[in-house]
C-alpha cells in the first residue's frame, strides 16, 4: 500500500476543523495544525482546504445521489477533498482516487472499513465531473443571506455569492510609483491605484519583494488610509493596527504614524514589514480601550474588529465558524472604540472609521449613530480616483461589495467613513 499523502492528511484535519470545531484555518494554523509539513506541503494543504470549503456544498451536491447514509465525519472530509480535487481542480481520477482510499485505509478502523465505499463513490463522481459546472454557486449561511438581502436584495447577494466561489486575486499596494512596477510584476493598475497580479505564486519571491516596493493589501482595504489622506509630518493613530498594511501606507506618505494594536504575534508582523519596506512608525501593543495618547493626533484610522464578512472570498472559512451571536458584541465594541478614539482628535482633525463588513450594523449604522451622538461632527465624502458615484450612501460613508469589478476579480467587502472635528 502506497503512503498517505502528508498535505491531504492535513488538510483534512483542516477541514474537519472548520466544519466541526468551527476554528478558524488561521487559529488552527497558528495552534501548529500543520507542524512537522515542509513548507511546500504546508502550502498545499491550505490551498486543498480552502478549496475544498469555498466548494463544499457544490461537493455535497455531487456526493448526495451516491450516498445512502451519511458516513463518520472523516470520511465525509475525505470525499469531499476529493470530489474538489477531481471537480474544481481537474486533478487526474486515478490519482485523486488512489490517494482518497489510500488515506482511508491508513486511518485505522474508524475509516479503514469505508476504503470500498471511497473507492466507490469517487470512481462514479469521476464519471459526472460535467454536472459539477451546472452547480450553482453556494449560498451563504441563513443568517448571513437573511441580513444582505435585506440590506442590498437577492439579485446583489447572488452576485455576491458568485464572487465568494470565484476568490480573490492578489492585489499590491506600491510603496512609490505603482505604474513602475506594473511591467515586472505583470499586473494590471486598478482605477484606485493598486496593482491586481494575473498570475499567483509564492509572494517573496515575487519582484521588489525583498526591497520592499510593495506589499500585499486588497484593494478594497488599500481605500481606507487613502481616505484619510495623510500629509507629511502629522500625527497619525493607526488603531488596530496588524497585520499593517494600512500603517504602510500611513508611513510612506511621510506621516509620522503611531500603530497600535492589542496582539504582540500580530503586530510582528507589522514590524517585519516596516523593516522588510524601510518605513518608520512607532509601534505599541495595547488595548485601544484602556490606552491614553500623550498627546491628541491630527488623524486617526479606525480598522474596528468586526465579523470579516467582506473578506469570505479570501477566507471561505469564516461562513462555518461565524454566527450572528457576535454582532452585538462587536457593535458595542465598535461604538465604544470610534467614541474613544474621537477624544484623541485635535480640533478640525479627522477620523476614518472602516469595517471589512458587509453588514450595515457594522457601517452605515454605526455612522449614523455617532452622528446623533456627536452632532457637531460631519461626515466627508471620499474623493478618490476610481470611485463609483453610486458606491458613497447618503450619510457620505463608502460601501464596497465582492460582487464590484466583476470583470476585474471583485474586492472585499468594506465600510469607510471620514469623520471630520470641527476646527
Amino acid at each position: 500500500m502506497s503512503k498517505p499523502d502528508p498535505a491531504r492528511r492535513a488538510a483534512l484535519g483542516l477541514i474537519v476543523g472548520v466544519t466541526e470545531d468551527r476554528m478558524t484555518l488561521a487559529d488552527q494554523i497558528a495552534t501548529d495544525a500543520l507542524l512537522g509539513l515542509e513548507p511546500g506541503e504546508k502550502a498545499r494543504a491550505q490551498r486543498l482546504a480552502l478549496a475544498t470549503l469555498r466548494h463544499l456544498a457544490q461537493a455535497d451536491a455531487m456526493l448526495k445521489p451516491h450516498l445512502r447514509r451519511r458516513p463518520p465525519t472523516d470520511i465525509v472530509a475525505l470525499l469531499r477533498l476529493a470530489t474538489v480535487e477531481l471537480c474544481a481542480l481537474s486533478q487526474a481520477p486515478h490519482g485523486v482516487v488512489d490517494a482518497a482510499v489510500t488515506l482511508a485505509r491508513s486511518g485505522g478502523r474508524r475509516t479503514d472499513s469505508f476504503a470500498g465505499l471511497v473507492n466507490a463513490v469517487l470512481r462514479k463522481v469521476a464519471t459526472e465531473t460535467d454536472r459539477w459546472a451546472t452547480l450553482p454557486a453556494p449560498a451563504l449561511p441563513g443568517w448571513l443571506r437573511g441580513r444582505l438581502m435585506s440590506a442590498y436584495g437577492k439579485q446583489a447577494v447572488q452576485a455576491m455569492e458568485a464572487a465568494h466561489l470565484a476568490g480573490a486575486p492578489l492585489d499590491l499596494t506600491a510603496r512609490g510609483d505603482v505604474t513602475a512596477l506594473a511591467e515586472p510584476l505583470e499586473g494590471e493598475v486598478l482605477p484606485t491605484g493598486s496593482l491586481r497580479l494575473a498570475a499567483r505564486g509564492q509572494v517573496s519571491d515575487l519582484p521588489g519583494f525583498a526591497a520592499g516596493d510593495w506589499w500585499v493589501q486588497d484593494a478594497a482595504a488599500a481605500l481606507a488610509a487613502r481616505t484619510l489622506a495623510p500629509r507629511p509630518g502629522e500625527r497619525v493613530l493607526d488603531l488596530c493596527a496588524a497585520p499593517g498594511g494600512k500603517t504602510l501606507q500611513l508611513a510612506a506618505a511621510g506621516a509620522d504614524v503611531t500603530a497600535l494594536d492589542i496582539s504582540e504575534p500580530r503586530m510582528a508582523r507589522v514590524r517585519e514589514n516596516l523593516a522588510r519596506c524601510q518605513l518608520t512608525a512607532t509601534l505599541v501593543v495595547a488595548d485601544a480601550l484602556h490606552w491614553q495618547p500623550a498627546a491628541p493626533y491630527d488623524a486617526i484610522l479606525l480598522d474596528a474588529p468586526c465579523s470579516a464578512t467582506g473578506t469570505i472570498r479570501r477566507h471561505p472559512d469564516l461562513p462555518f465558524v461565524k454566527d450572528a451571536s457576535q454582532i452585538k458584541e462587536l457593535f458595542g465594541l465598535q461604538t465604544a472604540l470610534l467614541d474613544r478614539a474621537l477624544g484623541w482628535l485635535r480640533p478640525g482633525g479627522r477620523l476614518v472609521f472602516c469595517t471589512c463588513s458587509l453588514l450595515p450594523d457594522e457601517g452605515e449604522a454605526q455612522i449614523r449613530a455617532a452622528l446623533e451622538r456627536h452632532p457637531e461632527l460631519c461626515v466627508t465624502p471620499p474623493d478618490l480616483p476610481g470611485i463609483a458615484p453610486e458606491w458613497i450612501g447618503p450619510e457620505g460613508g463608502l460601501r464596497l461589495r465582492p460582487d464590484y469589478w466583476p470583470e476585474r476579480g471583485g474586492m472585499d467587502g468594506f465600510y469607510i467613513a471620514c469623520l471630520q472635528r470641527p476646527a
